[in-house]
């Protein structure tokens, strides 16, 4: 095989749609291996069929495709489960402008219309996330995807709820929940996102019941909730408001007495240390409603307008009353002023609009039992979670002393049904796995099913084992669970983790998975949350359209570390898209320099030496030997990291290997061995390269797929030919997907995988050629003018002397003119001298440069830099320094510091030239 057929510059475009579609035509993302085989099962956190791939997507199938594809490689029975969740809110609210958009609504077109268009919506819009994860590389089992309102996880719901239902640990109860007033539904805590925000707070008088002009004065943001108010709270120890305890107020507009009760959460020093109990509308005033058996009033209707309750206003809608009673109150003279104030507000994550905490009537699961199950897993080791400092997260989560029931009901039309039923003839209510027709204890027809939906957290708190056929004892179930990784996102370890935690013990007796891998969230560059009003959004698309999958990928495996947020940089992604490149480029080089007889061995580079009559006394060339041993080593650090969870850290150490080490500087030294004429030093560079690559390719495979597996497939095919022998397709298997993770070998001769002494001794010589470069660069020579070398170097001279040519190649000397010495009785004159701990370097000055004009070019460039120093100064000692904004101060202050570095550059290297 020539370059010609391999092409000059890797087109990521075509290659990752060809490459993809015959891994999943060849059936390699099915699990493969007997009953006995290791397994490692991964269950893809359902994404919602509303939206389209987005960077937190991006995230999460990257570092599971790395886990899948790894195992993958070393033999384990690997399935990686797709899917997606119907996302009861999110798909409605899609729908609902859908129909706005058509002038028509839900309520118009009645529940069964609006059920047979959101399936609809579904079949159009459903396919579209799985379309991009194919896109990503995701290597997943597309014939076992799943949805969460599929017939089978359909089922599996009715079933969990019947059993929960039957054990008393469902139920119906009436608490304060969050209120979506425009979908008139509860929503869970993390459909809200709470955003700080400027707002108004409203100071105003409470009148003391049989005590004109006598008042409590108290503040709200919120003073349409007055009209629900069913006490004034002050603490016990407050000496202004001590004698008024047990006194009753009246409430403004509304004269309805309500008590000036003492309790110690009320703060003496916010606002004006008196607080108005509205337990139907606030979390904190409920628990004081309990502790003091206060009623509670629900001044809101479901869509937001004033209820019953609020009298005159009733109706109104809220912000429209805020306003009314307001001015009402400024009026009658109750109201002291209004200033602005900061605050966290609620608010819907779908939507945006205020959600207002509110007393509704729901269905709950009892917690406490499942929470206990659930937080024994983790403590006793069933369940690691990583990074483990997440493990208190997880804890505080769970405390029985705080756990509240979980509102599982959602006024939704889109989503599994509760499975509940409620005879009008004798009231009896029960829970059935399939549609009855008729009551179970009368026999009577006139029953009713509840009109309310689960939580979709509750249908995707059984995806572990209902995508594998719970509850039937399905083949996979049987030898697929429990599964082995839950990955996922920190910020829904409760909401979600916690609650498959919960019911994988409940249902199955079995933790769901056996750990619990977090990623951090992805951030712009600035650290700032990705949102559209910032503009800051980034397209994964648009992405891997610019820049390649690979890149992308890349980026966020190695920019990322369990539990962290990551700053995503576009320009990290542009070069790790020239890594890419780099690899190609090194590929179509070892391709064009390998000679035919070599490529027909087939195997690794020891293998040439061991059929050589006299191999090396040191088992090969210094160069060799250092690359496998940094390839061994690379192999054996990688790995332990991967299996550590470490993926960012060990795909920088695979990056450093390739670009530096092999391309950089190995590739760049076998040039001596390929061009040298001598058979022997040929074939032992030629198959090191390939060697190298086919390992290197396998540990970057599971990090850049389709750029690995193209450069693979060109190297099998130059070095198989088109009739491959069993032995040669043992080492090179038909696709690099398939083919072993690599492990540590010695080669021949070799008493074990890393050699010592090679590494010490090229360590050394690329620390002195490093050292030569950088003085050349200084100085500002010309590439072509190549100068003498004196080495002094001790014990390791004939090192040096030994290796002059691959010195005097890679760091512009001439081979005829470096001298190689253990010591120097005198050092030279009008030398540079490098000095590298044992080693040092001399190189003659008159060789480099004209030394006077270079001294006047130094001389010149330091008084220019001296100048810019004193400026910036000046600067900063003027009243710049104390009142331009700290950041912009801050700039010139690390401009001085690099100014004064470079003067001391400038300055070294004067001294040298003098």
């Amino acid at each position: 095989m020539t370059t010609k057929e391999m092409p000059k510059t890797y087109d990521f475009k075509s290659t990752e749609e060809r490459l993809y579609a015959w891994w999943e035509k060849r059936g390699y993302f099915k699990p493969k291996g007997g009953k006995h085989a290791k397994r490692f099962v991964i269950s893809m956190p359902p994404p919602n069929i509303t939206g389209e791939l987005h960077v937190g997507h991006a995230i999460t199938a990257s570092l599971e495709d790395l886990m899948i594809r790894y195992h993958r490689m070393r033999g384990y029975k690997t399935l990686w489960v797709p899917g997606s969740d119907h996302a009861g809110i999110a798909t409605q609210l899609q729908v609902e402008r859908m129909l706005r958009a058509e002038g028509t609504s839900r309520e118009e077109i009645g529940r069964v219309e609006f059920l047979r268009r959101t399936w609809e919506w579904k079949a159009k819009y459903g396919s579209y996330i799985t379309k991009q994860h194919r896109r990503m590389g995701a290597s997943c089992d597309w014939e076992r995807e799943r949805f969460t309102m599929d017939e089978g996880l359909s089922r599996a719901v009715r079933e969990a709820f019947v059993r929960l239902y039957e054990k008393g640990l469902i139920y119906r109860g009436t608490y304060l929940v969050n209120w979506s007033p425009g979908l008139k539904t509860a929503v869970s805590d993390l459909e809200v996102e709470y955003n700080e925000e400027e707002v108004l707070l409203y100071y105003f008088n409470y009148p003391i019941a049989g005590k004109p002009g006598e008042y409590i004065p108290v503040a709200t943001v919120r003073p349409e909730t007055i009209l629900g108010d069913t006490a004034v709270a002050v603490h016990p120890d407050d000496e202004r408001y001590r004698h008024l305890v047990g006194q009753t107020c009246l409430v403004p507009m509304l004269d309805r007495p309500i008590p000036v009760i003492a309790d110690t959460y009320v703060s003496v020093e916010f606002g004006t240390g008196a607080l108005k109990i509205t337990p139907g509308h606030d979390p904190n005033d409920y628990d004081i409603a309990g502790r003091h058996n206060l009623p509670i009033i629900n001044a809101l209707n479901p869509d937001g307008t004033m209820s019953e309750a609020a009298g005159p206003y009733a109706g109104m809608d809220r912000f429209a009353c805020r306003e009314k009673l307001w001015a009402d109150m400024e009026r009658a003279g109750l109201v002291i002023k209004t200033e602005k104030y900061t605050t966290q507000i609620p608010r819907a994550q779908r939507g945006g609009e205020i959600i207002e905490p509110m007393i509704s009537t729901q269905w709950y699961v009892k917690i406490k039992p499942l929470a206990e199950r659930a937080m024994a897993a983790v403590q006793d080791g069933r369940i690691k979670i990583i990074p483990e400092r997440f493990t208190k997260v997880y804890y505080n989560w769970l405390d029985p002393e705080h756990i509240r029931d979980w509102c599982i009901s959602r006024q939704l039309w889109w989503g599994h049904r509760i499975p509940v039923w409620t005879c009008k003839d004798c009231g009896h209510e029960w829970a059935a796995r399939h549609d009855p027709s008729s009551c179970d204890k009368c026999g009577r027809h006139k029953i009713e099913q509840d009109p309310d939906v689960l939580d979709t957290w509750f249908s995707s708190g059984l995806w572990p084992f209902s995508t594998l056929g719970w509850p039937d004892e399905t083949p996979d179930l049987k030898q697929l669970y429990p599964t082995t990784v839950m990955e996922t996102a920190y910020d829904i370890l409760f909401f979600w983790v916690a609650r498959m935690i919960m019911f994988g013990l409940e249902f199955t007796g079995k933790a769901p998975f056996n750990t619990v891998y977090l990623h951090g969230l992805i951030r712009d560059e600035r650290g700032r949350k990705m949102s559209k009003s910032l503009g800051n959004v980034m397209d994964p698309l648009e992405i891997m359209d610019q820049y390649g999958t690979d890149a992308m990928r890349f980026t966020l495996l190695t920019g990322s570390t369990p539990g962290n947020d990551m700053n995503l940089d576009v320009k990290r992604i542009e070069s790790n898209r020239n890594f890419a490149n780099k690899i190609w480029n090194a590929a179509r080089f070892v391709i064009s320099n390998v000679k035919e007889d070599v490529w027909k061995a087939g195997g690794p580079c020891w293998r040439i030496e061991a059929e050589a009559e006299s191999p090396s006394a040191d088992g090969g060339q210094l160069a060799q030997r250092w690359i496998m041993s940094r390839l061994n080593r690379t192999i054996a650090d990688a790995t332990r990291l991967i299996q550590e969870y470490q993926f960012g850290e060990a795909g920088r150490l695979i990056y450093e290997f390739i670009w530096n080490e092999y391309c950089d500087w190995y590739i760049e030294m076998s040039k001596l061995a390929l061009n040298s004429g001598d058979a022997e030093a040929q074939a032992g560079a030629q198959c090191t390269l390939v060697y190298v690559l086919n390992q290197a390719m396998r540990l970057l495979h599971p990090y850049m797929p389709f750029v690995t597996e193209e450069v693979w497939q060109h190297l099998r095919k130059a070095a198989l030919g088109d009739k491959p022998t069993k032995p040669q397709q043992a080492d090179w298997p038909e696709a690099l997907i398939i083919a072993p993770w690599p492990v540590p070998q010695a080669p021949y001769g070799q008493a074990g995988p890393t050699d010592a002494a090679a590494e010490r001794e090229m360590a050394l010589m690329m620390d002195t050629i490093r050292a030569v470069r950088n003085a050349r660069a200084e100085f500002n020579v010309r590439p072509e003018k190549k100068t003498a070398a004196i080495i002094v170097a001790g014990e390791d001279a004939p090192l040096f002397e030994a290796h002059r040519a691959e010195v005097a190649m890679l760091a512009r000397l001439d081979a005829r003119g470096i001298v190689a010495l253990d010591k120097l009785p005198q050092p030279p004159q009008k030398a540079v001298s490098l000095v590298l701990g044992a080693v040092t370097v001399y190189l003659p000055l008159a060789q480099m440069v004209d030394v006077e004009a270079e001294k006047a070019r130094l001389s010149k460039e330091l008084a220019d830099v001296e100048a810019q120093i004193e400026k910036s100064e000046k600067l900063l000692a003027s009243d710049f320094g104390k009142k331009a904004p700290a950041p912009v101060v801050q700039k010139e202050r690390d401009k001085l510091a690099d100014l004064k570095q470079k003067r001391e550059k400038l300055q070294e290297q004067l001294r040298m030239l003098k």
